[in-house]
């Protein structure tokens, strides 16, 4: 009874084992697209650059004036601008984490052959 039960423990792992690897590259890589999509919503929902951009001609704490609509108008825009910015930055970041993702498992393994030689 024993011997059953271990061989399919070393049965199970070996399995994995074998496995891994396309999981990994397969639906592994799907849900990491999906994760990196959704850091770059969350960034964008976070720095909204397009609410800065509808809003550009709203003048800020209700002054019609002339200068009042010239101070909103500069002040929205460079807003945007830093906001778009920063998104570009994050937009970076989420292709390098999913990019990490695909590099990860063959780093390790060179990493592991190097130091076999």
């Amino acid at each position: 009874m024993w011997m059953l039960v271990l061989q399919r423990i070393f049965f199970d792992f070996l399995l994995d084992f074998v496995f891994f690897p396309l999981w990994w590259y397969t639906d592994g890589v799907k849900q990491a697209f999906l994760f990196s999509l959704q850091l770059f919503k969350d960034g964008n929902l976070y720095l909204a650059p397009g609410l800065w951009l509808k809003n550009i001609f709203v003048p800020m704490f209700g002054q019609n004036d002339l200068q009042g609509r010239l101070v909103s108008f500069f002040m929205r825009l460079v807003n945007f601008i830093g906001r778009s910015l920063a998104l570009l930055i994050w937009l970076v970041f989420c292709i390098l984490v999913f990019c990490i993702w695909l590099i990860l498992p063959l780093a390790v393994i060179y990493m592991f052959i190097q130091s076999m030689f």
